[in-house]
């Protein structure tokens, strides 16, 4: 019995394949696809280590993991993904939510309950699955949000992921190219937004992320801020007075973007959130 197939062997050989083949996590990869086929929870997979796989789990292991090794991400190929402890729907049409953004949250629900005031209007501009919208209507209670996106299959996703959460109620869903589709006279309290922030050509990129996640949503022109430039731009016209914006943006980015904050002369002077990197990951600005 030392060559069956049993869990923990499978996880062995599976992470050493993974990290020959490209993965930064390969042991976490394996385990949270071998979950999948189980249909277990990944801390299941610790008691069922002498366990022999059946044929069925393993063929449809080695399916997941060949696509993994070929640069798949792990949340696509389960259709699934942890963000700020909530459990979020995603599919090649939307990011996968990534911790950095999380910071995006903390900010704006910290900022809503300075406001401690009933009734907040909240903006999510290129929701992509959801996620700030979500969880915006799950901690800040007083608040109603409005989520747009370009993207007719993102809001599919969204829209699976506000009505997992059941938050119907407060959060509706507009295609829209960023406020386009707005009412002229929307006013909001806070506008957020994860937008596309990468040039182009950058050179770091991941492969894996550029062939597989959607461009729209990674790149955003020659230096990385046409959609950022955009949204400062119109921003204004729907913050009310002493409303917030609150963006994530990419490495050493501020300058740039505090200086198209500065251009309009609607807004007070920016400041910074840091991620544990000790990279400015937010930029939050307020409306005078």
């Amino acid at each position: 019995m030392s060559d069956a197939w049993t869990i923990r062997r499978l996880l062995d050989w599976t992470a050493d394949y993974l990290k020959t083949n490209g993965s930064d996590t390969p042991r976490l990869d394996a385990e949270v696809l071998l979950a999948d086929v189980r249909n277990c929870q990944r801390i299941m997979l610790y008691t069922a280590y002498d366990e022999v796989a059946s044929d069925e789990v393993r063929s449809r292991f080695r399916e997941l993991v060949r696509r993994r090794a070929e640069g798949a991400p792990v949340a696509y190929l389960v259709g699934h993904r942890e963000f700020f402890s909530l459990d979020f729907s995603v599919n090649e049409h939307v990011l996968v939510p990534r911790p950095e953004t999380e910071y995006v949250v903390t900010t704006l629900v910290d900022l809503a309950k300075e406001k401690n005031q009933a009734n907040l209007k909240i903006l999510d501009i290129g929701t992509g699955s959801g996620v700030l919208a979500v969880c915006a209507a799950k901690h800040i209670p007083t608040a109603s949000i409005v989520a747009v996106d370009l993207s007719a299959n993102a809001l599919d996703v969204a829209r699976k992921n506000v009505d997992k959460h059941q938050v119907k109620d407060k959060v509706e869903l507009v295609q829209s190219d960023l406020f386009e589709c707005l009412p002229a006279n929307a006013k909001f309290d806070f506008i957020v937004s994860n937008p596309p922030y990468i040039a182009v050509a950058d050179p770091s990129v991941d492969a894996n992320v550029a062939k597989h996640e959607p461009a729209v949503a990674l790149f955003a022109g020659e230096d990385g801020l046409d959609v950022i430039r955009r949204i400062i731009e119109a921003a204004p016209e729907y913050l009310v007075a002493g409303g917030s914006l609150i963006m994530e943006i990419g490495d050493s980015q501020y300058d740039s973007v505090a200086a198209l904050i500065h251009e309009t002369g609607h807004f007070a002077e920016p400041s910074t959130v840091k991620d544990q990197a000790e990279i400015a990951r937010v930029i939050v600005t307020r409306r005078l």
